[in-house]
């Protein structure tokens, strides 16, 4: 995996978690751009996220579909500091990414067998659509690079199994809110 894939994976978390600093304490419990799911929901889908990746990085078994895509509440994996499990789980799966380990391959349904490197690429996109969902649900700026939205559209159109969004036209004035309104459409 390049250095430049690891900087990238590490710019995608940073903005999610300004997002997530950004949340006021009594907003978690409020709904996010993910239908059903509240801000609290979305942040403890991510921290999952973290978890899991942590997981197939130590090549250990991790049985927990509590915060998986379309789960009913993943805010449960978020406790009462979501911002602070958040960093937490960062921390723990950073650690873990080891050249060795992103060779590991892994099993996703809806992808196949995949290195775990690839699913770097994939949590980019994640980290990045629900920074979308959390400041657009509760009215916040978020302003992502171009450069990290070019790479998620390049990966969701390749992942894409919709043929829509693989013939949608992008508007170039607006390439941010197009991404996120369209590529990752509730």
């Amino acid at each position: 995996m390049s250095a430049d894939t690891m900087t990238t994976y590490q710019r995608s978390q940073d903005h999610f978690d300004a997002v997530m600093a950004a949340v006021p304490a009594d907003r978690w419990d409020a709904p996010s751009a993910c239908a059903l799911w509240t801000i609290r929901d979305v942040a403890g889908h991510v921290i999952w996220g973290q978890d899991q990746m942590r997981h197939w990085a130590t090549a250990e078994d991790y049985p927990h579909p509590e915060g998986a895509p379309g789960a009913p509440h993943p805010g449960d994996l978020a406790r009462d500091d979501p911002v602070a499990t958040w960093r937490t789980a960062r921390a723990a799966c950073s650690g873990t990414l080891t050249d060795d380990a992103l060779t590991r391959t892994v099993t996703i349904i809806g992808l196949g067998e995949t290195p775990l490197a690839s699913i770097v690429t994939l949590l980019v996109t994640d980290h990045l659509a629900h920074a979308w969902d959390i400041s657009h649900a509760l009215g916040l700026a978020v302003d992502i690079d171009a450069d990290l939205i070019a790479g998620s559209l390049a990966w969701a159109w390749a992942q894409a199994r919709e043929p829509a969004i693989r013939s949608a036209s992008m508007s170039t004035a607006r390439p941010r809110a197009w991404l996120m309104s369209q590529a990752w459409a509730r």
